[in-house]
């Protein structure tokens, strides 16, 4: 554990001496001028704001995560080389988010990027391919899930395959939506990081932890310039590769069942949106005009647009996202 901290610190250093020089490259390129913000009025002055901020967290992550297991990547062991599956999973989904970035600012659909059923469809592909590909290899607790106050794990065999996919798929898209207000996604997630961290290091998978931690560390280095008012903005670039990286590290623990728990804050924000526009449409056909059940969906938009500041949504979600978290692995320990 005391190990992971170092790396956390690392990561951290690393992180925060690599974000000018990226803000910099994306100023200059012009990443982020047409960024579309579909929030509150007072979102409109970030409009301009450099995206694909996620760069920041993905390049520290990989670089120690290569350097310090090189000699187990090129190992014959699975657990040596399980460490590419949280790894690949985060540059893979880094790399569709980053194509999706480039399209926005680039003029593609008025600044929104490609096509939400083109994106599902390479997501899907993709996710489809690490569960079987988890499975097939061995990976520890693939094909089989944890629950609480039972001791032994529960074998699904080939079941696991769809359900492992759904979980780094909605999990991608969850942090994806929390993704909204300066600061929110990257504090959420290194919360639910560190929580999974932690159970790992009680199963006893330390490369697990060390890895969970470098990623800690990243986003509290990218908290630095995206405190409000944020410099630079994740993007999808490092919302999906976060969001489908920690539905992997939950796979890789077997504790997956508690991921709702552990990421409240981005289930809560998923469901609102989900609530949201089976409202609208049911109210639309039922009375023939649409109706909110929120002010505005993801759910931090509407405690905006009830009065909240920006920085008190953030501070209190993260609040209660801390005693999720914490929830989370007393739960695992049961």
């Amino acid at each position: 554990m005391g190990f992971a901290l170092i790396l956390a610190s690392i990561s951290f250093l690393l992180a925060v001496v690599w974000g000018p020089l990226l803000i910099r490259i994306l100023r200059h390129y012009r990443i982020g001028k047409r960024i579309r913000i579909n929030g509150p009025r007072g979102h409109q002055t970030k409009l301009g704001t450099p995206t694909m901020g996620g760069l920041m967290i993905v390049v520290p992550v990989l670089l120690i995560t290569v350097a310090l297991n090189i000699y187990n990547l090129l190992g014959r062991t699975v657990i040596g080389r399980s460490i590419l599956v949280p790894l690949g999973v985060m540059v893979a989904y880094a790399l569709i988010g980053a194509l999706d970035d480039i399209a926005g600012v680039r003029g593609m659909r008025r600044g929104e990027g490609y096509p939400a059923r083109r994106k599902i469809v390479w997501e899907v592909l993709l996710t489809l391919g690490v569960a079987v590909a988890m499975l097939v290899t061995r990976i520890q607790f693939a094909g089989q899930v944890g629950m609480p106050g039972v001791r032994r794990m529960v074998d699904l065999g080939w079941a696991w395959v769809p359900i492992a996919a759904f979980v780094i798929l909605g999990s991608a898209n969850a942090v994806n939506l929390t993704d909204g207000l300066d600061g929110l996604a990257g504090i959420i997630v290194a919360s639910a990081f560190a929580a999974y961290g932690i159970v790992a290091l009680l199963q006893g998978q330390y490369y697990l932890v060390r890895f969970c931690f470098t990623v800690v560390g990243a986003c509290f280095a990218f908290l630095w310039y995206n405190a409000h008012p944020a410099q630079m903005f994740m993007g999808d670039t490092g919302s999906l590769a976060l969001g489908a990286t920690l539905g992997t590290v939950a796979l890789m623990t077997g504790q997956w069942l508690l991921l709702p728990v552990v990421a409240l804050i981005p289930v809560a924000e998923t469901i609102s949106v989900i609530l949201q526009v089976a409202y609208f449409k049911y109210t639309r056909r039922r009375f023939g005009q649409g109706r909110r059940l929120f002010k505005m969906s993801p759910l931090h938009h509407h405690f905006e647009l009830l009065g909240w500041s920006e920085t008190q949504v953030v501070q209190r979600f993260w609040l209660v996202e801390l005693l999720a978290a914490m929830a989370g692995v007393a739960l695992a320990l049961w």
